[in-house]
């Protein structure tokens, strides 16, 4: 065990936001904390490292384990380039690197090798266990992994945007290797490229985890605990997402029938309480006494913190489409540069399509060509019959920014009652007096669930969503992925929530700069097809790397062979040179002779010696 919290607790102005927080962190634990907005999950992680006091309970660590830290609001020497940045953060390292080199140049010159080469064997040996050897492929592993290419590392970071400061951040944190990393939404500014790199990395981390993260699919990738805040309170599960996600489900159904059925025994127990009373006999009147006494003996069920949510949403199609809903041939696209050219597909009724590639190339403006507002540079786009398309915009651009909520709807759908307009608002979680705010004050989430509201009342038979789920939480997101399942029209879809993909997607669209690859098949089809042909790639580097490895070892231990025998000859030379001095040997000759080749011999295989090792080192 590295960390423990015990009844850890939490208030800010005099509000309980933790209250109950118990849990333990193991060396290979990967724990990731779910919860609501505002549960307190990025609190909790700020408590951990020290960066946020508690009011009670206890945190026990170890003083060994090294904590590494990335919130969302970093602090970096912007002066420093990319590349200098990364090596900063392993300072301690470079350190004694720096100090080996000064012990190889005392070697030669030292009276006291002795001692030198104690202090480099040691030294060499913590420089091995801390990757020595191998900081400089896994600095640039981790620059390339998280999508900076070598043409960048010479780039002072006050050049970068907030995003790729983040991503730098995160690399720093990966290249350290603490004992427990502790990450708040690190998935936050990568594409999908980079976070699947992420994925990799930190399921073969060797050290422990804990994470915040609103991508349950990349939580149920590298996670093997959730830690669940709920109304203050912690519980422990060791499970993925996805078998935390059945497990809570259940439990749920469970604690609400338990409680239903226990609302029914009370009630009933009442009612009979209330029907003696009304007797007015004395005898009806002590059996109500009695029943009383009964009723607040009994065990009462708590109302269940976590409801199944009562929100509901269904898309109706007002009329059926065709069979073929969009067949699109040899689309190109340029503006200064050309973004894409000869995509073709089709898509046809009741699929459900996802529209996949790194970013930057031309996803948002396929559907907006599309949607005609922009023109194609050539190719040609066809709509099947009856098809009506309906629109999700990830910039929110179709609300006017100026009007309440409740303007919105009415000015886009006059024909609707006051009443009419509340019920729908209602079903997106705007109650009571929120569907006068206006809509320049919402959240990003807010916004989202307006336009998804205003496209709900569409009824289009063709729903053209570009990343729907941006800004929702996860309860939000279920909710719509259950509107969309049950949806009996067809679906084009962008997205970068790859638990959201996989639960909808029927098809695979992947669309690269020079066309777009269809896949008939579901998300985890399509990715065990892509991950086969980058296994194949991988391997062939991984053969050619452990070459290079094998052939670092044999270096390495030539070298300390070598300096043995360079520390064994120069004692010899040590012990005859002092032998000499000796009257006895002094006084014969032929003795003395002897010594003196013997010393010239040592010393020439000394100087090869010095000589082989110098080249192992280069």
């Amino acid at each position: 065990m590295i960390l423990s919290c015990s009844s850890l607790t939490k208030s800010f102005q005099g509000i309980d936001l933790l209250k109950d927080i118990t849990f333990k962190v193991e060396k290979q634990t990967k724990l990731a904390i779910v919860g609501v907005n505002g549960a307190g999950k990025s609190t909790l992680l700020k408590i951990l490292c020290d960066e946020e006091s508690f009011d009670s309970g206890e945190i026990h660590k170890s003083k060994e384990t090294r904590l590494g830290y990335l919130s969302q609001h970093l602090t970096l020497d912007e002066s420093l380039t990319l590349y200098d940045s990364m090596l900063n953060a392993i300072e301690p390292l470079l350190k004694k690197e720096r100090r080996l080199r000064e012990l190889e140049a005392l070697m030669g010159e030292s009276h006291d090798l002795q001692q030198v080469m104690k202090e480099y064997d040691q030294l060499t040996h913590e420089f091995q266990e801390e990757g020595g050897y191998s900081y400089q492929s896994q600095l640039t592993g981790i620059l390339r992994g998280l999508g900076f290419p070598d043409s960048m590392w010479s780039m002072p970071l006050s050049h970068l945007s907030g995003g790729q400061k983040t991503r730098i951040s995160l690399g720093r944190l990966l290249l350290i290797r603490p004992d427990l990393l502790l990450l708040d939404e690190p998935t936050n500014h990568l594409d999908m490229e980079t976070i699947q790199w992420l994925e990799s990395y930190l399921k073969s981390y060797p050290n422990a985890i804990i994470l915040v993260s609103h991508d349950r699919y990349f939580i149920d990738q590298v996670t093997n605990q959730i830690l669940e805040i709920e109304n203050g309170r912690s519980t422990l599960y060791n499970a993925t997402y996805h078998q935390y996600a059945e497990m809570k489900k259940k439990n749920r159904d469970v604690e609400l029938k338990h409680y239903i059925n226990n609302q029914k025994e009370i009630k009933r127990m009442q009612d009979s309480i209330d029907l003696l009373k009304s007797y007015g006999r004395e005898k009806q009147v002590k059996r109500a006494n009695s029943k009383e006494k009964a009723l607040e003996k009994m065990e009462k069920v708590d109302r269940p913190n976590s409801l199944p949510s009562t929100i509901r949403i269904q898309f109706t199609p007002l009329v059926e489409s065709g069979y073929d809903v969009l067949r699109v041939r040899n689309l190109s696209m340029s503006f200064e540069q050309p973004l894409f050219k000869d995509v073709s597909f089709d898509i046809f009724k009741q699929e459900r399509v996802a529209l996949l590639g790194p970013n930057g190339i031309g996803k948002t403006t396929l559907f907006k060509i599309l949607q005609n507002q922009y023109i194609p540079s050539s190719g040609k786009i066809k709509l099947g019959t009856k098809v009506m398309p309906g629109y999700y915009d990830q910039d929110h651009s179709s609300l006017a920014m100026h009007k309440t909520i409740f303007q919105e709807i009415s000015d886009a759908y006059p024909r609707m009652t006051n009443t009419e307009i509340r019920n729908a608002c209602a079903m997106f979680e705007f109650k009571g007096e929120d569907v006068f705010k206006p809509i320049d004050v919402l959240s990003g989430g807010e916004k989202g669930r307006v336009v998804l509201l205003k496209l709900l009342l569409m009824q289009s038979n063709f729903l053209i969503l570009d990343e729907p789920t941006n800004h929702l939480d996860i309860a939000s997101k279920e909710i719509l992925e259950e509107a969309l399942l049950s949806f009996e029209g067809t679906i084009f879809f962008i997205s970068h929530d790859r638990y959201f993909i996989n639960k909808l997607a029927s098809k695979i669209i992947q669309l690269a700069p020079t066309g777009a690859t269809v896949y008939e098949q579901n998300y985890e089809q399509y990715m065990n097809k892509t991950e086969e042909v980058q296994t194949k790639t991988k391997n062939e580097n991984y053969e050619s790397q452990k070459i290079e490895q094998a052939q670092k070892r044999k270096q390495q231990n030539q070298i300390k062979k070598i300096e043995t025998s360079i520390s064994q000859h120069e004692e010899k030379i040590s012990l005859l040179q002092s032998e000499m001095t000796h009257e006895d040997v002094l006084n014969d000759y032929k003795r003395y002779n002897d010594i003196v080749k013997e010393i010239e011999t040592l010393s020439s295989e000394l100087e090869n010696l010095l000589e082989t090792w110098e080249q192992l080192q280069m």
